[in-house]
């Protein structure tokens, strides 16, 4: 019997992870329920997080502690190293959002994260940050996924019909139509006849 153990990332791993996706609500904007929306590369928290922090002690100030709901994530680590020091990363099952990422910072305060899942393809995924990120949003982050899966799920049915319409002889916007034949007329000669 063989046994696959999957080991934790090297220090050399998680320094190769690419620059953290984020987008962020202006500065100074009204509060919205989210402040913006991290795309993480992974559902692996210790390697992922680090980037994201760092990135954003220079934006919100040192950042302390992290909290996720842990249904998203395999798992959740007690600590997390960022620039020499260790952030407390916490989960809450019932009381947080299961699409978000709390952040505290002693200079701001509470952040909060549309966390948009690593496996999203672009276009919904940018679609996400940005309305996540929109300062007058209203929008919690589990309603904003559920926005796009509608989106998503609109678009589909969209292409399907089109794929119909296609298939039985319909034309894409843009194609020039076909010109609906003419039966050749020919004219008719008059009626020379005199009437006396």
């Amino acid at each position: 019997m063989t046994a696959t153990i999957s080991l934790p990332p090297t220090l050399e791993d998680r320094s190769s992870f690419p620059s953290p996706r984020l987008s962020l609500a202006p500065v100074g904007s009204a509060p919205a329920l989210l402040d913006g929306a991290w795309w993480p590369h992974s559902r692996d928290l210790e390697a992922e997080l680090p980037s994201l922090l760092a990135s954003l002690d220079t934006l919100w100030g040192r950042i302390t502690r992290v909290t996720v709901n842990p249904v998203h994530w395999p798992v959740v680590p007690r600590k997390v190293p960022v620039a020499g020091r260790s952030v407390k990363v916490g989960w809450f099952l019932a009381e947080q959002d299961p699409h978000e990422l709390l952040l505290l910072s002693y200079r701001v305060g509470r952040w909060n994260l549309l966390v948009v899942p690593p496996q999203t393809p672009p276009a919904p995924a940018a679609w996400l940050m940005a309305a996540a990120s929109d300062p007058l949003g209203v929008s919690t982050a589990s309603r904003l996924m559920e926005e796009a899966a509608l989106l998503r799920t609109v678009a589909e049915t969209d292409r399907a019909v089109e794929a119909v319409w296609i298939s039985e002889g319909g034309h894409v916007a843009g194609d020039p139509a076909p010109r609906p034949r003419i039966p050749a007329v020919t004219a008719a000669e008059p009626n020379l006849t005199k009437v006396v």
